[in-house]
């Protein structure tokens, strides 16, 4: 019975065989074309975030990364004189595409992760800036300069490691950027100081003061009310602030952090 009936099929249906074999390859060519699909999809967005990623980390002061780093590396069109003729051919087509596929999506995790790096860095601009020092600490008219001078007590050529501002007991003196007090109190020759510590290194001092208004540890912003100045410290020839600058420990010249371009009391009013 089995045999007459294979007999009778075939006579039957004589391309029963080739019409599944044609079925079988319409779906593999609808999944080809949907690994077609995906695979634009994903080099368009990866297009898209490259150009977006650059631009971001010229903003924040990375280097950009160059075309050749981001090729690819699929030698070219790989369509290119694609004639499937058979269901092998179209496997072993729809296998390459997916290996494709797959390269291009580890592409885009390091891209995405190339973003993640301008995030973190951005988050650390923010943060120096936030601490950076930027700003004349009170009103008055520049005085000693930093570097080597003739000290006026002392009478000899001495380092000066500050900026002086002449201005009269009681001005104000403000914190010239973000961070926490790490000193309050006497400190030999400069008198009464105020230190703060504005992380990554940098550290600002503020002497000769009468009165300081802060505590040690106390977190302040650029712009807070820190002191009064005054003319501690034995050796003041008269009222005014002596301002330093220092990075790891290293006495920098202030005027080189304090931007004409921005007035004191903006900021201080935005507080």
């Amino acid at each position: 019975m089995f045999s007459a009936y294979y007999v009778i099929n075939e006579f039957i249906n004589p391309n029963a065989e080739v019409k599944a074999l044609q079925a079988s390859n319409a779906e593999l060519a609808e999944k080809f074309s949907d690994l077609l699909d995906k695979y634009e999809g994903i080099g368009m967005e990866l297009d898209s975030l490259s150009s977006v990623n650059n631009s971001l980390r010229l903003a924040v002061n990375l280097e950009p990364i160059s075309e050749e780093d981001r090729e690819l590396g699929t030698g070219g069109k790989i369509f290119d004189d694609i004639d499937p003729t058979n269901s092998k051919d179209i496997n072993d087509l729809i296998t390459k595409l997916s290996m494709v596929v797959d390269e291009v999506t580890l592409k885009l995790k390091l891209e995405k992760s190339n973003y993640a790096e301008i995030e973190n860095t951005l988050k650390f601009n923010d943060a120096l800036y936030e601490g950076l020092p930027a700003i004349k600490p009170c009103e008055g008219n520049f005085g000693s300069q930093f570097g080597m001078r003739f000290h006026p007590i002392l009478k000899i050529r001495r380092m000066h490691t500050g900026q002086d501002i002449v201005c009269n007991t009681g001005t104000k003196i403000y914190a010239t950027g973000g961070g926490k007090i790490d000193f309050s109190g006497r400190r030999g020759s400069l008198g009464i100081t105020v230190e703060i510590d504005h992380g990554f290194g940098y550290r600002s001092v503020y002497g000769h003061l009468s009165k300081s208004l802060v505590k040690v540890g106390q977190v302040i912003k650029r712009g807070d009310l820190i002191a009064l100045s005054g003319n501690t410290g034995r050796l003041s020839a008269g009222p005014h602030l002596h301002y330093e600058v220092r990075h790891d420990g290293i006495a920098k010249n202030p005027r080189d952090f304090i931007y004409d371009e921005i007035d004191l009391f903006e900021i201080v009013s935005q507080e």
